[in-house]
């Protein structure tokens, strides 16, 4: 992987880990705004801890050259869910706003590392040819 692909890369994954990572703490510290964000949600407290968990592990998986790709796609799974919570659930009101934003760009972090990466994911990378042969075929 080039010079300038790999910072790109790294750029996406320590973002997505500094997002992630600062919210950990309030979710396993018991911060009274998360507990009332996994309340309206209706998962407190078992969904505040497994999703803190799922996504301390994310951060881990992040940090390792080795597994970067497994951690943008378990990242992208967590983020699409919080997206999906602030749709139908949580809205987008004052602090809302902030946290849905910042799903948002972990969530585009994470899509950019897959991209970039997509050769370490047979199956990504094996949809993205099958599209550019049938894009080609035309």
């Amino acid at each position: 992987m080039p010079l300038k692909t790999r910072l790109i890369s790294w750029t996406a994954q320590l973002l997505a880990v500094a997002i992630m990572g600062q919210t950990l703490y309030f979710k396993f510290s018991g911060d009274p705004k998360s507990i009332a964000l996994f309340t309206e949600l209706g998962m407190e407290p078992q969904g505040r801890i497994i999703i803190g968990a799922l996504e301390l592990l994310a951060c881990i998986l992040l940090l390792l050259p080795s597994s970067a790709v497994y951690g943008a796609i378990l990242s992208s799974g967590l983020m699409t869910g919080a997206i999906i919570g602030h749709f139908t659930h949580l809205g987008w009101e004052g602090d809302r706003f902030s946290l849905m934003m910042l799903a948002f760009l972990t969530l585009a972090s994470c899509l950019v590392i897959l991209y970039i990466r997509r050769k370490e994911v047979p199956l990504i990378y094996n949809a993205l040819k099958e599209l550019e042969h049938m894009r080609d075929e035309k």
